[in-house]
């Protein structure tokens, strides 16, 4: 695979965010059942790791199912938990170096998904090339609940004072506490709409959005995302000529323009 030119290796995203959009309607246009294209989008999984791993990519997470696909035809929703079983194979992790990683309410999945993830778990804690995020059974209106759960806990508990709470407190009782907040957001499919995915996260993240269904993106249009990326100035809330200072004295600053050590 040729590697778009423009592509700058030394300013790849950190975290690659991405919603795998247009799997259902990609079947239809070709007379299929649904499950026929999330079964193409499993080997558009495969393409796009490896593809991100070579490019030094940290992150990558992908919505994969969310709490409210729960509502989905019952048929389309166990061909999906079967999918994703037979999915979870080692040669995607073990020949890439890639630790997997699975956020969302998974006390809702079947018992035996639910081994599954964990053994895979398990076995790929040790490989250090990137992390690959499945979001399953996951939104991000539950998941900032569930926080909001636990500080309520803390704070009936006295280890934690209401008028001490702070962004960080949240931050660290969200699933993605583990990984920094994603720099770029992919969608596929044509559609405008975070779709309740990572809303805490993607404060600062770029949004990218392509009308390739899932199963038909590849590396090219995933380079053509990162280009896009790489050619926007991230602000902050800052102006564009105190990032363009910053850049030039060649120090960091963190949000609050304090320079960082």
């Amino acid at each position: 695979m040729k590697m778009s030119e423009d592509i700058d290796m030394k300013r790849i995203p950190r975290h690659i965010a991405i919603i795998m959009d247009g799997n259902g309607r990609w079947a239809n246009s070709k007379g299929k059942p649904r499950s026929y294209g999330h079964q193409a989008g499993v080997e558009t999984v495969r393409r796009i790791t490896s593809e991100c791993t070579r490019l030094g990519v940290e992150y990558l997470t992908l919505y994969t199912f969310s709490t409210e696909n729960w509502n989905r035809p019952a048929d389309e929703v166990a061909a999906l938990m079967g999918l994703v079983l037979s999915s979870l194979e080692d040669e995607i992790f073990m020949k890439n170096n890639v630790r997997f990683q699975v956020i969302g309410d998974l006390n809702r999945l079947p018992a035996p998904v639910r081994s599954k993830l964990n053994e895979t778990m398990e076995h790929t804690a040790g490989n250090t090339a990137m992390t690959m995020v499945v979001a399953l059974s996951y939104s991000s209106r539950w998941e900032i609940t569930e926080a909001a759960r636990k500080i309520a806990y803390d704070v009936v508990s006295g280890s934690l004072k209401p008028d001490e709470i702070t962004e960080e407190d949240i931050s660290h009782r969200l699933d993605t506490s583990f990984m920094p907040d994603p720099d770029l957001l992919i969608r596929t499919g044509g559609e405008l709409r975070v779709s309740n995915y990572l809303l805490w996260q993607i404060a600062y993240s770029e949004l990218y959005f392509c009308d390739t269904y899932w199963p038909d993106f590849n590396e090219s249009d995933l380079h053509d995302a990162i280009v896009s990326y790489q050619r926007r100035q991230r602000r902050y809330g800052k102006t564009g000529s105190q990032i363009e200072a910053e850049d030039m004295s060649g120090e960091d600053y963190d949000l609050s323009g304090k320079q960082m050590k």
